[in-house]
Parts: structure tokens; C-alpha cells; sequence
């Protein structure tokens, strides 16, 4: 999964953070979430509803790590793929 991200890092496709992955997750717009080990629950609850529509992910990092990864100055909890 991580080899996917780096390759994705830096392109459209590749949406950081909870608000903006709701909002597309929403309009039918993503085909996988990526969630950190300890993204919020109530985060983890809300992406489950659309566990029928896209594939979610739990990556074994915690958020810290992920931020870093992505080569971010900030935590991140949830990535989206844009289909």
C-alpha cells in the first residue's frame, strides 16, 4: 500500500485529509480511503457507511507517521483515492 501512495504522492488522484475525502466520498467520487491506526473514531465510523461502495483500508502507521510519509509538516488520518 505504501509503494501506492509514494506513487500517487504529488497528483490529483491522491486526496489528503478527512473534510475533502468525506466531501468526494460523498459524491461517488472515490474508490479506496486510507485510514491511519489511530484516525478518530468518529472518522472511522462515517467511512464505514460507504464500506459497501469503496474500499477502505486501515494501514498499521498512526496518523504521525503517515503525515510524515507523505512528506507533510502535519498528521494525517484519512487519504482518498480519486477513481
Amino acid at each position: 500500500m505504501k509503494a501506492e501512495i509514494r506513487k500517487l504522492l504529488g497528483s490529483d488522484k491522491l486526496i489528503i485529509g478527512t473534510d475533502r475525502c468525506m466531501a468526494l466520498l460523498r459524491d461517488g467520487q472515490i474508490q479506496k480511503i486510507i485510514l491511519a491506526s489511530n484516525a478518530p473514531a468518529n472518522t472511522v465510523e462515517d467511512v464505514q457507511r460507504y464500506k459497501d461502495e469503496v474500499e477502505v483500508i486501515v494501514l498499521d502507521v498512526p496518523n504521525e507517521e503517515l503525515g510524515v510519509f507523505c512528506k507533510k509538516p502535519f498528521n494525517i488520518s484519512v487519504l482518498g483515492i480519486r477513481a
